[in-house]
């Protein structure tokens, strides 16, 4: 079976076991405080341009969104994400049960929360009888393959600054979003109080790198990841990958290799006249399908299914990796033509 299911179904760049099977038995000091999570430290601010950001190495996604909130707010105040937000749809509730509630805003097509919005769930939160919005979260690409650009960014950074919002971008597909022309590192480094680098899904076998640019979500922040178990005993396993990801442009690299193949299945299945769910310039593709179509290509493909807009269609996902091979695609699209 071929599988366009996610972009995490491969284990790790073969760069990235090589390094790590070489520091096997070297020895290290743990939770990060090894010279490999140094050195990966120093590589990542320098590639975002802060030499004052403080940056810490955690495992997972879900793991890091909730540390970051957890440091970035007090018990009264909350969340704005879109309504297609990772926060709002796909951890469980992990931001609620840290105490914080997510405001849900409507997002673009593509998934962006847009100034206005923001602006708009202030306006609605007047007072004490109410939480306080005071985080702004956004994901670069979005949930449904949306890339914000530079300017969209320091737009949203403005709106942050007139209202008194902290802004976090979450980067589990940054490198999806940086090989489209989104938002550069030093954009990052410059308009976001704090954002991920994701290494789970492009390239790395886990790991996420959080660049925090404000003293205030820095403080104790390694007393938040042990309390929220992010803290990983290992944690120069982390810091080895993350060296080799942000050495000789291998981040984007691996991303610019998904998104090309993402591009090309995108422009097979238009060929055939099919329609998408929202237009993306990412490893994620939303193409809506005839449910008789995919009856046959089910069993030999693998892809999430995301909503059906009418009774005979679906819209489905289809996610490209580093590891994605370009004759999967053209096997998938012939399959698909066929049926």
């Amino acid at each position: 079976m071929i599988r366009f299911t996610n972009d995490y179904s491969e284990g790790a760049h073969p760069r990235i076991l090589e390094a790590m099977g070489a520091a096997n038995t070297e020895g290290n000091f743990g939770y990060s405080t090894d010279p490999h999570c140094e050195n990966a430290r120093q590589m990542i601010r320098d590639a975002i341009g802060r030499p004052d950001s403080a940056v810490h190495f955690l495992v997972g996604g879900t793991q890091t969104n909730t540390v970051c909130i957890c440091a970035a707010l007090r018990p009264h105040q909350a969340v704005i994400a879109a309504t297609t937000g990772h926060v709002c749809v796909h951890e469980t509730g992990a931001i609620e049960a840290s105490g914080h509630k997510c405001v849900a805003a409507p997002g673009t097509a593509d998934g962006k929360l847009t100034p206005e919005a923001i602006r708009a769930v202030c306006t609605a939160h007047p007072d004490e009888h109410m939480v306080q919005p005071k985080l702004v979260y956004i994901s670069n690409t979005t949930e449904v393959g949306g890339v914000y650009t530079g300017a969209e960014l320091a737009a949203i950074r403005k709106v942050c600054d007139e209202l008194g919002l902290l802004l976090y971008l979450d980067g589990a597909r940054l490198g999806s979003a940086l090989a489209a022309g989104g938002a550069t590192l030093t954009e990052l480094g410059a308009l976001c109080d704090v954002f991920s680098i994701g290494g789970t899904k492009n390239g790395a076998l886990f790991g996420e790198a959080v660049c925090i640019q404000n003293p205030a979500i820095a403080k104790d922040f390694r007393y938040i990841m042990k309390q929220r178990g992010g803290m990983l005993a290992k944690g120069w396993l982390l810091g080895i990958q993350f060296e080799q990801l942000m050495q000789d442009g291998l981040y984007v690299e691996l991303a610019a290799h998904a998104n090309a193949l993402a591009l090309r299945l995108r422009e097979g299945i238009a060929a055939l006249g099919y329609g998408f769910s929202c237009d993306s310039p990412s490893n994620q593709q939303f193409p809506i399908l005839p449910d008789r179509v995919l009856a046959k290509l089910r069993g030999d493909f693998h892809w999430e299914e995301m909503g059906k807009p009418d009774a005979d269609h679906t819209a489905i996902r289809l996610v490209t990796s580093w590891a994605t091979r370009p004759e999967a695609v053209e096997a998938f699209l012939a399959a698909l033509k066929k049926a």
